[in-house]
């Protein structure tokens, strides 16, 4: 059977056996519902599934819709950088975290400046015609918290900063056999409520919680906890983007590359996402593509959007649907 299917079985299960759940949105989101005459969306959520994700059978990119490969390495290549500024994004027209550094922006005008606030099409475009250097652009492009920060510029209480993704490198080159290799985005200073007023922020607690490494036989294995996963937007990236981390960390330590095993918390469908959805389960998937990295490459740090090629992606029509921009105090 296509290894795809995993996931259309997923859309089926939630869909057969979900809990209805509501979804927590700020008041100025709410507001944005109500501008455009929507009603929020719910969820229907089931709570504790696995997949695994096999590289000789080719690259996990789903093919039951288009799935928008430059968007993921993008996001990628800045969360390797250890950035949490969007500038880049924007720059790559990768409109991934757009809303929350809008969000931030919006609600810091609507509280003290109204007379600057700006709809989030300005608010990009701003960012986009302003140098990376533009005071600006560092003050409201910035996340405050984003994954790459944590993964390799981790807050220690001493004062360092701690590179979390070098030190699991170094340690499956030197020592593979260890079972320790492990990358936390989970840091409670940074999560609403419990963060220091420095570091409080719009961005949700993250969803990929954890990810570890592991090697048996020589090959190089990862797995993922996901706390809260989205299915229909946020997975398929998620499945090619730890698959590609995988890819790459084999490369540089000179292993070769095992499963992607993708387990999940509450992973879930958005109710605005059903018809999507229905339309995806009856497709067919097609034989996944080939990712091409460049071989000369053996510094994580060292990788850029053209050391990546993919070959041979067929795949059926795309499938769009809203992004709910859920948390925040």
């Amino acid at each position: 059977m296509h290894p795809e299917h995993q996931y259309l079985d997923l859309v089926k299960d939630i869909k057969e056996n979900g809990a209805k759940k509501e979804i927590f949105f700020t008041p100025e989101v709410l507001e944005e519902y109500k501008k455009k005459g929507q009603e929020p969306p719910y969820l229907l959520s089931v709570f504790g599934r696995q997949h695994r994700w096999n590289m000789k059978d080719g690259f996990p990119l789903l093919t039951t819709k288009k799935t928008f490969f430059k968007s993921i390495l993008t996001e990628l290549i800045w969360f390797l950088s250890g950035s949490t500024n969007i500038k880049y994004l924007v720059d790559q027209k990768n409109p991934i975290w757009d809303d929350w550094a809008w969000k931030r922006y919006h609600k810091h005008c609507l509280e003290n400046e109204p007379e600057k606030d700006m709809s989030q099409k300005d608010f990009i475009e701003k960012i986009r015609e302003l140098p990376a250097t533009d005071p600006w652009v560092i003050e409201w492009a910035d996340l405050v918290y984003a994954y790459g920060k944590m993964w390799r510029r981790w807050p220690a209480s001493d004062g360092r900063e701690i590179d979390q993704l070098c030190w699991v490198i170094q340690g499956l080159k030197d020592k593979p056999y260890r079972k320790s290799y492990v990358v936390s985005g989970w840091n409670p200073d940074f999560i609403y409520a419990m963060a220091s007023e420095k570091n409080r922020n719009e961005v949700p607690p993250f969803c990929h919680t954890m990810f570890q490494f592991q090697v048996v036989d020589g090959k190089l294995n990862l797995g993922l906890y996901q706390r809260s996963a989205d299915l229909f937007l946020g997975v398929p990236f998620n499945i090619a983007s730890y698959s590609m981390l995988l890819l790459m960390v084999a490369q540089v330590t000179g292993l070769e590359a095992g499963e992607f095993v993708h387990t999940f918390g509450d992973v879930h469908i958005y109710s605005n996402h059903f018809e999507q959805l229905d339309e995806q389960i009856k497709r067919e998937p097609m034989p996944f593509p080939e990712l091409k990295i460049n071989p000369d490459i053996k510094d994580i740090d060292d990788f850029k959007f053209e050391d990546f090629e993919l070959v041979n992606y067929e795949h059926h029509p795309p499938l769009r649907g809203e992004v709910a921009n859920v948390g925040g105090f």
